[in-house]
């Protein structure tokens, strides 16, 4: 299941480091206003899809796309937001 999370972080990576011009994840890791616009949006987006209990999947996976590259775009790996969430666990 979060096979799927690490391809996506592992592409969004490649991206980062080996640009295409025709890439949608590049253009949005190189234009930070973009990408904080379109975590908006996807958020807005899956509130709405939520409280009109539909197309939720959808959107919660729009979200975790943009939201990682919003991460990766400004230097936040994942890992140290997991590590974070670690740390916050009730023992």
């Amino acid at each position: 299941m979060f096979k799927t999370l690490e391809e996506l972080i592992s592409i969004i990576r490649q991206r980062k480091e080996t640009p295409s011009d025709k890439s949608y994840t590049v253009k949005l890791l190189n234009d930070k206003k973009l990408n904080i616009e379109k975590v908006k949006e996807e958020i807005s987006e899956l509130i709405s899809a939520i409280e009109k209990n539909s197309n939720k999947i959808h959107e919660a996976a729009d979200v975790f796309y943009h939201l990682v590259v919003l991460l990766e775009a400004n230097g936040i790996k994942i890992e140290d937001v997991m590590d974070e969430l670690k740390k916050r666990q009730k023992k």
